[in-house]
């Protein structure tokens, strides 16, 4: 990927008054380093957007800044932390990393998806993805856009992508995270556990404590058992005919 440009501006305003850079589409922003001053600057909102989908927190950024001691100043940076707006989503503030290309620095590469399991598809099974970033430590202009895992090939369930799985050139990339570290695995797909909804009486019905047949069922049965036991009794001329 060719690096990317970004012009900016030094900033004036500070604390309350970013406010109106954002109404205007100015980012407000910062950038700091090591053995360097912080410098309070603005960018075009828009241009940073489109800067920043392009090469995340790993890439490389010629940072164009006027308005300082000197006309213009170029500097190698990360973009380093990106603060946005809860509702519209959009970046409010964010800060620039300047790096020295000849000291090594630290980053979290984030981790995609591509390509579908042939165990998901056949709906025996789900990709999940435990971890979305891994971090590695490397010279700036070394550093990998992103690692992209190819679940086509995860083709049985508990199979799984490890961090020892992944194509890094190890002379110059050096991954932080345990190499036994799953990122992706194949789950099996979840039981589920069937509830028995205990049945309930009809309202007005009363249960017995004995069993489940309602109380004025008991009643009416023994009701008709009476009266068929009276209707059975012989009467007293019977008895003398007897």
């Amino acid at each position: 990927m060719d690096q990317q440009v970004l012009k900016a501006e030094v900033r004036k305003e500070v604390g309350r008054k970013v406010k109106k850079l954002r109404k205007e589409g100015i980012l407000p922003a910062n950038v700091y380093g090591k053995k360097i001053k912080s410098l309070a600057i603005q960018v075009n909102l828009k241009n940073f957007d489109g800067v920043y989908k392009k090469i995340g927190e790993t890439g490389l950024l010629n940072l164009v800044v006027e308005g300082g001691r000197e006309k213009k100043e170029e500097k190698p940076v990360l973009v380093s932390n990106v603060q946005k707006d809860p509702v519209s989503d959009l970046p409010i503030h964010v800060d620039f990393h300047q790096v020295d290309l000849k000291e090594k620095v630290e980053a979290d590469v984030p981790v995609e998806l591509t390509g579908e399991s042939p165990v998901e598809r056949q709906g025996i099974g789900t990709v999940v993805q435990y971890i979305d970033e891994v971090a590695v430590e490397a010279l700036p202009t070394d550093l990998p856009d992103k690692f992209i895992i190819d679940t086509s090939l995860l083709i049985e369930v508990d199979q799984a992508f490890y961090v020892k799985d992944l194509k890094v050139d190890k002379a110059r990339v050096d991954v932080k995270v345990d190499a036994d570290t799953i990122l992706v695995k194949v789950e099996p797909p979840q039981k589920v556990e069937e509830v028995v909804t205990p049945s309930v009486p009809v309202e007005g019905e009363a249960v017995a404590e004995g069993g489940g047949v309602p109380v004025e069922e008991k009643e009416t049965k023994v009701q008709e058992e009476e009266v068929e036991s009276v209707t059975q009794e012989k009467t007293p001329n019977e008895k003398a005919k007897e």
